[in-house]
């Protein structure tokens, strides 16, 4: 019961950054500093080598890790399989950032890409598998979260052409596009995971 109690402070804590400075830090950022050059955002509060423009990067990532550390607690995990988990996540979270990125890599994306691919295909036919077992709400829970795969893998591809796009020599002239589908795409495949989730809460109450 302990446990439980410190997982939902530290889960409740770690909301609250993300929200604070992450969604209405970004606004306040967004507002004040859209119209100035580096140099002169440098010579503000969010000069791009101080603590707090470090802290507002850093808050989605470090916010995301504490918040499942604290959920973990909270639904009685065992400790090892806490610290694993937070351990793991924040490691690879350091290695991503220490990653030299002056230099764009064509073969990442690549790679990447059909990594990702690769586990879009695989989810959808296990569960095409797991879709089979179900009835009822649960399997419209699940077709909610099929929906949401589809919106995540097309946001994808949209990235993949935003920002390697800019890398190519045909289109390093152009003005770059407003992202605005992209944000969508996340919007759409976050919100039909969320009612996944919650309409197969909802069958477990039942």
């Amino acid at each position: 019961m302990k446990n439980e109690k410190i997982g939902l402070i530290i889960f409740l804590i770690s909301a609250i950054f993300m929200i604070i400075l992450s969604w209405l830090g970004s606004w306040w950022i967004t507002a004040a500093l859209r119209d100035l050059t580096l140099a002169q955002i440098d010579q503000t509060i969010w000069a791009t080598d101080g603590a707090l423009f470090l802290l507002w990067a850093l808050s989605v990532p470090l916010g995301a890790l504490f918040a499942g550390v604290g959920i973990l607690l909270y639904t009685g995990s065992k400790g090892s399989r806490v610290w694993l988990f937070g351990i793991g996540v924040f490691l690879i979270i350091l290695v991503v950032q220490l990653l030299p990125i002056n230099n764009h890599y064509p073969p990442i994306f690549g790679i990447g890409s059909g990594l990702i691919l690769a586990s879009f295909l695989g989810i959808l036919w296990y569960w095409a598998k797991k879709l089979t077992t179900l009835e009822g709400d649960a399997k419209t829970a699940a077709n909610f979260q099929l929906v949401g795969y589809v919106f995540f893998l097309i946001a994808m591809w949209y990235l993949c052409g935003e920002f390697g796009g800019q890398h190519w020599e045909a289109f390093a002239s152009e003005e770059p596009s407003s992202p605005v589908s992209i944000m969508i795409y996340l919007v759409l495949g976050w919100l039909f995971h969320f009612l996944g989730h919650y309409k197969s809460m909802q069958t477990t109450l039942k």
